[in-house]
């Protein structure tokens, strides 16, 4: 049998049909109910000639729909392609032609830009609306739709079958997910089905390293289920890959639409949510807020059904840690580190006697390595090693390349060895006994007066700021120092922040070298929707603050 998404699900829908598999807001979706709408999908998208290797995009926000549509395209053997919500016309555009599309499903929300940028695109000929479950569609809002060949989904799946009759499929079926584009544009990783399986997809044991064969996960399907809340868009590829995760092994996944810490809360003690993943700082601090702040009404929340809380792709800050840790001290943190061109790296449980004021501290997995400046491997559990730094890399099952940019491939997917190795330009530094910390992207390290300045470094040891909610730490130009160290800065509600105050406090913290020299105040830090910073961004407030001399 093949080690396919497609295949993996079915076997978890044999496993336990009747079984929830996806809940978003009041509406239950079973897994029998899941495959019979995502069959009828897919024999749409075979009557309309897509199939293996086909590229069909996905822009919609969290749904049941999404979801079907998802497990549509894997059906087919074609390629989903994740395409940010967020994304203007410009941005729309250049996803459609990096990514070749041939089809496409939306939210019907987005039909004024998928008419603008859709008719530009020949090859472009299948292209399916999701409506709104709140609001009806309008005669002007349909005629748009029809305008570019769209078709609802209702219209897309009726008349159409819900058996299960699709051909064989491969392992090496390609699923492409595009990265974020928060250091330049968007780029599509592509995975062999098995390798994402493995990596991503929990087909080796994520605390243990030991490999599952094809039907492990499903034979967990026939037991009692767990409830697990991810809540980062299904956009980005860490929320994409839980739910398949979750979906392989028969567990029901709650998803909402749009991140609202209240809603969250409320959501957990419904339902008894027992496993959140969550994005760092930029989801915990306001859920923790929310969570001491209680309900409108003065009563308090539970959330006592959480047994497993795990943050990803983002610093996850030690007073942050310590305040969750108190409301929860019978549940399990884990740090996990990854990335979209490696997968998962490596986890780390967090101890409240012993947390890190650093980035994240993990224990490597596996396939882990770390490289020197000459691109050789550091032996991680040898303590003459601890402190020194380096590229974290994988080998393994690593991705076959980004589609359609050899050269690009050819600096991150590299051979040492006679072995592949992964190198998406992470850094971190050696603790020893296979631990890491990650100090974050090398593309992002500051070099001030010929020292390394790690800015996710500089960011932990900021949060300790009693009046800062949030940050982002940038290098500028500096004609005596190469580059100098800038702070953007999201103060607590009604607090304010002086550059020399900061500064006397983070000399306890840090040295000298690494504190800032520019702040830059703003009302809020730029992330995106799954919480992860936009460095461009941050970096041209910080540059805008230094032109108006506002704090620097």
């Amino acid at each position: 049998m093949a080690r396919n998404i497609a295949d993996l699900f079915e076997h978890a829908v044999d496993a336990a049909p009747d079984k929830p598999a996806v809940q978003v807001g009041d509406r239950g979706v079973t897994f029998a109910e899941l495959e019979a709408e995502s069959n009828k999908l897919a024999h749409f998208l075979s009557s309309r000639g897509i199939g293996a290797g086909d590229h069909v995009g996905l822009y919609s926000k969290n749904s049941a729909e999404h979801v079907i549509a998802l497990l549509a395209i894997f059906k087919v053997r074609a390629v989903a392609i994740n395409i940010n919500y967020r994304y203007v016309a410009g941005e729309l555009e250049y996803i459609f032609d990096n990514a070749d599309l041939v089809g496409l499903v939306h939210d019907e929300v987005y039909a004024p830009l998928v008419a603008e940028v859709a008719p530009k695109f020949a090859k472009l000929k299948t292209i399916v609306a999701v409506p709104s479950p709140v609001d009806e569609i309008g005669d002007d809002e349909f005629a748009l739709i029809q305008s570019y060949g769209g078709v609802l989904l209702a219209d897309a799946a009726e008349g159409q079958s819900d058996a299960r009759d699709f051909g064989p499929r491969s392992a090496d079926d390609i699923h492409i997910i595009y990265t974020g584009g928060t250091t330049g544009f968007p780029k599509g990783v592509m995975w062999r089905h098995e390798d994402f399986w493995r990596v991503l997809g929990g087909g080796i044991d994520f605390m243990s390293g030991d490999y599952l064969e094809e039907y492990d996960q499903s034979e967990k399907a026939k037991q009692p289920g767990l409830v697990t809340l991810p809540l980062s868009p299904l956009m980005h590829g860490g929320a994409q890959a839980a739910l398949l995760m979750h979906l392989f092994a028969g567990t029901v996944t709650i998803l909402e639409p749009r991140f609202d810490p209240v809603k969250t809360w409320e959501i957990i003690d419904k339902y008894g949510v027992h496993m959140m993943f969550m994005t760092g700082d930029a989801m915990a601090r306001p859920l923790i807020d929310a969570y001491e702040a209680g309900r409108a009404d003065g009563t308090p929340f539970s959330g006592q059904t959480l047994f497993a809380i795990a943050s990803s792709a983002a610093i996850f800050s030690k007073p942050v840690k310590e305040r969750w840790m108190k409301a929860f001290p019978n549940a399990v943190f884990t740090d996990s580190v990854g990335s979209t061109e490696t997968g998962f790296q490596g986890t780390g449980l967090q101890d409240a006697s012993a947390l890190s004021t650093d980035g994240p501290v993990i224990t490597a997995g596996a396939h882990t390595a770390v490289l020197d400046e000459d691109g050789r491997p550091i032996d991680i559990h040898d303590p003459k090693n601890i402190g020194c730094v380096g590229l974290t890399a994988r080998k393994g099952h690593v991705p076959v390349g980004y589609y359609g940019d050899p050269e690009k491939s050819a600096k991150t997917f590299v051979e040492i060895d006679g072995e592949r190795h992964s190198i998406p330009g992470d850094m971190a530094r050696v603790e020893g006994e296979g631990r890491l910390t990650l100090l974050g992207r090398g593309s992002n390290c500051i070099n001030t007066g010929g020292e390394k300045v790690y800015p996710e470094e500089v960011e932990a040891a900021i949060k300790f700021h009693p009046d800062i909610y949030d940050t982002l730490v940038v290098g500028l130009p500096d004609e005596t120092y190469g580059q100098t160290v800038a702070a953007v800065v999201q103060p607590t509600p009604g607090a304010t922040i002086e550059l020399e105050e900061l500064r006397t406090f983070l000399r306890t913290h840090l040295s000298g070298y690494k504190l800032p020299r520019v702040l830059a105040i703003v009302d809020e830090i730029p992330r995106n929707a799954a919480g992860k910073a936009q460095y461009p961004r941050a970096k041209e407030i910080a540059l805008a603050t230094i032109s108006t001399g506002a704090s620097a």
